[in-house]
């Protein structure tokens, strides 16, 4: 069972992931994005509050199932899991944090401007 939770939360997280990264690109998901990002954001800085920011429940359930069938994961959040699981390169936990932080500023500025463009057009 714990084999089957870590594929299913690699999966799903993943794709959680991919989607608040393209999801502005398609109107038709533009809401969903800003949805996804501001729950994302949710979880760094409001649980982040009582966890350390950046916080993400889903990383701390997956590295729980991981810890449990011996994977001893030494990244500090989960971009930075992915990227040196997909690729092998490791980026430093400081960089790949400022990396994080811009690329969601950038994103949800987008995903605003976007979704208050399209609420006008209509």
């Amino acid at each position: 069972m714990l084999a089957f939770l870590n594929i299913v939360f690699f999966v799903v997280h993943t794709a959680f992931t991919v989607f608040n990264l393209v999801g502005w690109i398609w109107r038709s998901t533009r809401k969903w994005h800003l949805l996804t990002l501001a729950l994302t954001l949710l979880s760094w800085f409001g649980l982040g509050i009582w966890y350390g920011w950046g916080y993400c429940p889903c990383t701390d359930w997956h590295w729980e199932v991981r810890a449990k069938l011996g994977y001893r994961d030494t990244a500090n959040n989960y971009i930075e899991f992915l990227v040196e699981s997909l690729t092998g390169i490791a980026i430093a936990a400081d960089h790949m944090e400022w990396i994080l932080v811009g690329a969601m500023a950038v994103l949800t500025v987008l995903s605003v401007v976007l979704n208050i463009r399209d609420y006008r057009r209509k």
